[in-house]
């Protein structure tokens, strides 16, 4: 999407009852906003390309114009890290439509070094749910299966 009328075109094609769900949005590394169901896959939404930031966004009309109510990095096929917000207000900004100041809900994603496995961490507790082992503070989900990743 790059403008209101791309935005308020594909509102007009949902029903109420989806537009009252979040949506599965990514943002490309042309850094425009693409959006599906919430229950697609991020990866299908970017074609499976490479994004510039990914999750999950609800929106509200607040004066008769559209904007963003909720919106994290939620997805678990790109685990993005909450430094992909520039990019996400960046592609907000460009349509435009109001927004948050940043994610409305973090989602803090690391993979294990010793076991490889992609975890959320939770309350600050970087140990790995599956071996145990430490996580870094330091994000490194650089996912890359067939050039799906986050760019930075």
């Amino acid at each position: 999407m790059v403008c209101v009328a791309d935005f308020e075109s594909w509102a007009g094609r949902q029903s109420p009852a989806e537009l009252a769900e979040p949506f599965t949005y990514v943002v490309g590394l042309d850094g425009r906003l693409r959006l599906a169901p919430r229950r697609s896959e991020h990866v299908a939404c970017a074609g499976g390309a490479a994004v510039l930031g990914a999750g999950e966004i609800t929106f509200v009309r607040e004066a008769g114009h559209w904007a963003v109510g909720e919106v994290s990095n939620q997805s678990t096929g790109y685990c993005p890290d909450v430094t992909s917000w520039p990019a996400v207000a960046r592609a907000l900004d460009g349509i435009p439509l109001r927004r948050p100041a940043a994610f409305t809900h973090e989602v803090v994603f690391r993979r294990c070094p010793a076991c490889a496995e992609h975890n959320i961490v939770r309350e600050a507790d970087f140990v790995c749910v599956f071996c145990g082992g430490e996580l870094p503070e330091a994000w490194n989900v650089c996912v890359d299966d067939a050039d799906r990743s986050i760019r930075r």
